[in-house]
């Protein structure tokens, strides 16, 4: 991975737009978020407490053979919720997250909801990690306690240069799933314009809690009436002209992105994983209130 911070100017511009995200995140974090992060999020997971005299009641599937054994009668293992959680941002790094038509790009968007998502944890003394990825894993930073290390996360994704632009999501999920052995919750954020990555997914969520965050931008969801256009394709370089003064063309533009969408849909409910939806021209406290709230209710 390169990085585009090499002159001092650059850098100071970095530092102060990762200061920016902060104030501005924390503030969402604190207002909306607080409370809702510790129902959608915590105690996900089970770990082993004790052993006790069985209970009328009590789940047979729990009961310890071995010391029923020992003792003559029967004993039950009690869990409790593992209040420690750590939690992996995946980030998409491609050569697609850096459009940006009118608005924010791609990239910006994912940085302030991974601002949101991150500050949230550390104010909860959760672990928090990255990866980044294109086609293939970029950098890899492993789950940590503490602001420092997430401004380190935030400054680092802003400034990824990646050595490939296209985009394998499923390749990144696999990657997770060799070198996270403790159940994560996992936030993976890009447009999955991409080939189908169900069974990577299909794996995926059943290892770790894991959320799919789809970001926008208006124009790939809908093209304007603006005649002869030029488009470029990010990641393949390929360029190519639509009149959108036609009909059919913003129609078929429209029916691509809506058929990429339903089949994201299908696939997250196919495998129990959640979807939230963001675009670029609107703000991300709506959704990211709406998903917390969702998943509280659940529990």
């Amino acid at each position: 991975m390169e990085s585009n911070t090499n002159s001092p100017d650059e850098l100071r511009d970095l530092l102060k737009k990762v200061r920016r995200l902060e104030i501005k995140a924390r503030g969402l974090s604190n207002q909306l978020f607080a409370g809702q992060y510790h129902a959608a999020f915590k105690g996900r997971g089970m770990s082993f407490a004790e052993v006790r005299n069985y209970q009328y009641g009590d789940d047979v599937r729990f009961i310890d053979w071995n010391v029923t054994a020992r003792f003559n009668e029967p004993f039950v293992k009690v869990f409790e919720e593992e209040r420690e959680l750590s939690v992996m941002l995946m980030l998409d790094v491609s050569a697609s997250s850096g459009f940006g038509a009118h608005h924010r790009s791609l990239r910006e968007l994912a940085a302030e909801i991974a601002a949101i998502v991150g500050f949230s944890a550390v104010q909860n003394n959760d672990k928090i990690g990255a990866v980044f990825y294109s086609s293939k894993v970029e950098q890899f930073i492993p789950p940590r306690k503490g602001r420092s290390h997430f401004l380190r996360i935030l400054r680092d994704f802003l400034a990824c240069v990646p050595e490939h632009s296209g985009t394998r999501t499923g390749l990144a999920m696999e990657y997770l799933g060799r070198v996270l052995r403790k159940r994560s919750t996992v936030f993976c954020l890009s447009d999955f314009i991409e080939p189908s990555f169900s069974d990577a997914l299909k794996i995926a969520s059943r290892k770790h809690d894991l959320l799919l965050m789809r970001i926008s931008d208006p124009l790939l969801c809908q093209l304007p009436d603006a005649g002869l256009i030029r488009l470029k394709d990010p990641e393949s370089g390929d360029s190519f002209w639509l009149d959108t003064h036609k009909k059919s063309v913003r129609l078929h533009w429209q029916d691509t992105w809506q058929h990429q969408q339903k089949k994201l849909k299908l696939a997250a409910q196919r495998y129990g994983v959640d979807l939230a939806e963001f675009r670029s021209d609107a703000d991300v406290s709506r959704p990211l209130n709406q998903l917390f709230k969702s998943r509280g209710i659940r529990r």
